[in-house]
Formats: C-alpha cells, structure tokens, sequence
C-alpha cells in the first residue's frame, strides 16, 4: 500500500459568505440561508484560517485521498447552496392515465399512476421545496444532497415493477438540473 506525504485541498471562502470550524462541525453561513455539517475522520482534518478552508490529509492511503476530495466537493457545495439555490426540474410522463401530483407536508402525493387505486408517496428531504406545475415539478433547495436525494426518491416511487418496461415507460423523471 503506497501512501502519499501529504494531500490538501483548499477552498476559497467568497465575500458574503461566513464559515466557522468548530470541532468537527462546519457551517456557511450566507445572504439567503445557512447549512451545517459535521466532518469527521481520525486520518482527515480540515482547518479554517485566512478566508479559506483547507482540507488536508498527511500519510494518507488511496481511501483518505478520496475522502479529501469528498469533502472538498461537499465544502464547495455548501458555499455554493447559500448563495443561489439548486434547482431540478422534473416531468410526469405517461401514456393513459392521467397522473395527478400534490404536495402534503413533507410528502410528494402521486395519484392515478398507471391507474392504481392507492397513492403513492415520496418523501421530501431536508428544506427542499417542491412545486407543482401541470405535468411539471420544481425542486427547489440550498442542499444539493437533500435536492437530489429528494429528486430519486420521487423516480423511485413511480418505479414500474412486474410489467415489462419497454412497453410501460410512465413514470416521473429528471429533465433538468441547475439554474
């Protein structure tokens, strides 16, 4: 097993956005909304000092320099998510029956699917915000994990199962993702 001396991966802190380190607990703090994480690892530490934030590792194998670029990924995420949120765009497609679509409480109601008597349900993660348009749906929310997340949960609850899925291809899906 090679080991590299030391992997480290900078993130630059824009202006308007806030980080603070505590522990193993980051928050990003911005003009519209604040997320908080805990990152925690014993071969892995992060630091916050001069508007950046530094993930670093010293020894590490493969694994710790992947986990580096994990949460370097998550860090750039979260100042990302403060600042304009992330949205998705998803379709309701079917051939026969009519799907109908509602949002209650932190659930996503899907009525009518292939003509199923019994709704089915997904849920909704986080503060992710969905949005009802016709046939269409918004997700709108300032965690790219809770978005997506959300997203393949809906996809996952109009999954077609004991039918052939080349002559039934309803369900609904992602068409879009980002601004």
């Amino acid at each position: 097993m090679t080991r590299t001396t030391l992997v480290k991966e900078e993130i630059e802190v824009p202006k308007g956005v806030t980080a603070e380190l505590k522990d193993d607990k980051l928050t990003i703090k911005g003009a519209k909304a604040a997320l908080r994480r805990e990152f925690a690892h014993p071969l892995v530490k992060m630091t916050h000092e001069k508007g950046k934030i530094a993930v670093q590792s010293r020894m590490a194998s493969r694994r710790e320099k992947a986990l580096v670029g994990t949460w370097a990924a998550h860090v750039r995420n979260m100042i990302r998510g403060v600042n304009e949120p992330f949205r998705y765009t998803m379709k309701a497609v079917y051939a026969h029956f009519p799907v109908k679509m509602s949002v209650k409480g932190s659930e996503l109601v899907i009525e009518n699917f292939l003509g199923e008597h019994h709704p089915r349900r997904a849920s909704l993660l986080g503060e992710t915000k969905v949005t009802v348009k016709g046939q269409e749906l918004e997700l709108v929310g300032i965690s790219l994990e809770d978005v997506g997340q959300t997203a393949a949960n809906i996809e996952n609850a109009t999954r077609i199962r004991n039918r052939d899925p080349r002559v039934f291809q309803d369900g609904i899906f992602i068409t879009s993702k980002g601004e």
